[in-house]
């Protein structure tokens, strides 16, 4: 076993899945499941609909499709590292790709919005815990200076995924029906879990620390998971419904905030003195990783927060169909695509801090390019202007992965892999929230700020009612009807670009902490991690 005071670059090859085989080959059977789980929090997004009709539900009852998932996903990926750890990494691995094929053919066949919810919740659970074992075989198989290009990877994988899933939803629900966005992870899942038995091996080493553990008895943090599932349960729910629930003006959004604020403050406290946690908290003490999730959850509040705010925007204002707003979205992945090898190339051979922070602040920029867009774009505005956005997230995603583990005793990636996928999976569901927030709040203040210039005081205002006569006639309830739904428009394009506009901002903010990195030259793993 390494020990807890080793240098980082003490790599042990023994913890390496590939055995005899090709690693590469590797990296893709164990991405493939990870990508459909990906895909699924957000393909099922532009089917709400469909989902209502078919089940004869309410829009908002339909939601919770939604939202089971995401709780689901928050509860288990943060103890995803113990429960592999516990079980086995290769063997917890497959459970969660079965599980996942399973409950997505529960999903394709759901009768009911209850049966759909609980094979959702199911689907949540087996979904969690793929990234999190994915990232740690990725970095237990390659050594440090290899593992920009394994993780590049990982990062189309986490960055494409959400980008093609409303799409592909799109597509597959107006070809075929919704039950085909569940029902096409099966075949998946399944040869991913032949692939797996045939190719994916479990080092000796992990047995026999996997034994060690047994013979000294598994002590189960129940306080620690009770902790876990309160606090990131109830605050995922908190922040998927808040905008839905007028925020703390509802009780049930007051009850879900407390109980998850006070679960997190005790999870903290009760799992630093823990002598075998659920969840290593004491991980944090390390500079890379404290930064690199740090970093890690503000590229996810960008992805996930504008992977929603550009199609909405294309959709209600204007009027694009949801397959065109789609496909405004894709020609980004493209790009991403593209920059994926040349930065997993070059996160092997240059500092990632030169990388990061230029990155989050390409990432700004973009992000100020678009607050300047205006409601008379066309298509291909939209999509170069996702399109300078997306070829800079390989940059990010790549190297934060390659530096989360610099200074971490190699027995800690698991763990190590969970609370960077849980800082992932926060930050986007926080940018969707916050983007959905923003999003009202501004709209209200652009359409009073507009309104308050419509008066005859004001020539412009005179002028363009008397042209309005000519267009609808001398009728007063005509033209304000006329006017009211192009300041309507108005406020909506000038609230999406002021939120575009606050997101910049915190990009800016955060961008700096990138420097303070250390390199992974030197660093020293942190004495007693778990």
């Amino acid at each position: 076993m390494a020990s807890a005071a080793a240098p980082s670059h003490a790599w042990n090859s023994e913890r390496s899945v590939a055995g005899r085989n090709n690693p590469w080959a590797i990296v893709a059977i164990i991405s493939l499941p990870t990508f459909m789980e990906v895909l699924d929090t957000s393909i099922a997004n532009v089917s709400l609909n469909e989902i209502a009709g078919g089940l004869s539900i309410t829009l908002d009852q339909a939601t919770w499709v939604l939202t089971s998932y995401l709780v689901a996903n928050a509860i288990i990926i943060p103890i995803s590292g113990w429960l592999s750890d516990v079980i086995g990494r290769k063997r917890y691995f497959m459970i969660s790709v079965a599980l996942f094929t399973i409950a997505s053919f529960l999903c394709g066949i759901a009768p009911n919005l209850q049966f759909l919810v609980i094979a959702r919740i199911l689907q949540g659970i087996g979904g969690g815990g793929l990234a999190p074992v994915e990232q740690s075989m990725l970095a237990d198989t390659f050594p440090p200076e290899k593992r920009g290009m394994a993780f590049a990877t990982f990062a189309i994988v986490v960055v494409v995924g959400p980008v093609l899933g409303p799409t592909l939803g799109g597509f597959i629900t107006d070809t075929a029906s919704w039950h085909w966005i569940f029902l096409i992870n099966v075949p998946v899942g399944i040869a991913s879990l032949v692939l797996t038995q045939l190719f994916v091996d479990e080092p000796q080493i992990l047995i026999d620390e996997r034994k060690a553990r047994h013979r000294r008895g598994i002590r189960i943090d129940y306080i620690g998971f009770a902790l876990v599932a309160a606090g990131l349960g109830f605050l995922e729910l908190t922040l998927d419904r808040g905008e839905r629930e007028a925020w703390f003006d509802s009780s049930f959004i007051l009850t879900t905030a407390l109980v998850s604020a006070v679960a997190l403050v005790g999870l903290v406290a009760w799992e630093w003195r823990h002598k075998d946690p659920i969840v290593d908290i004491k991980l944090f003490r390390n500079r890379n990783f404290a930064i690199t999730n740090l970093i890690m959850f503000t590229t996810g509040m960008i992805l996930f927060g504008t992977t929603q705010l550009i199609p909405q925007m294309l959709q209600q204002v204007l009027g694009y169909s949801a397959t065109d707003a789609g496909l405004a979205l894709t020609v980004g992945g493209i790009a991403t695509l593209l920059a994926v090898p040349i930065a997993g190339r070059l996160t092997d051979k240059v500092d990632v801090r030169m990388l990061l922070f230029p990155a989050l602040i390409v990432q700004g920029l973009a992000l100020y390019n678009l607050s300047l867009l205006n409601s008379h774009i066309a298509f291909m505005d939209a999509a170069v202007a996702r399109m300078y956005q997306s070829v800079a997230l390989p940059f990010l995603f790549v190297p934060i992965n390659a530096a989360a583990y610099v200074g971490l005793p190699q027995r800690a990636t698991a763990q190590a892999s969970s609370l960077l996928n849980v800082s992932r999976n926060l930050g986007g569901t926080v940018g969707i929230s916050a983007a959905q927030t923003l999003l009202a709040n501004y709209r209200q203040v652009e359409q009073s700020r507009l309104v308050e210039g419509l008066n005859p005081l004001n020539p412009n205002y005179v002028e363009w009612m008397n042209r309005a006569a000519a267009m609808v006639g001398e009728s007063m309830e005509a033209r304000m009807a006329v006017l009211y739904q192009i300041v309507q428009q108005q406020a909506a394009m000038l609230s999406f670009l002021d939120t575009f506009h606050t997101f910049m901002l915190f990009v800016f903010v955060v961008s700096p902490v990138a420097l303070f990195l250390k390199s992974k030259r030197g660093a020293k793993a942190p004495a007693g991690a778990h």
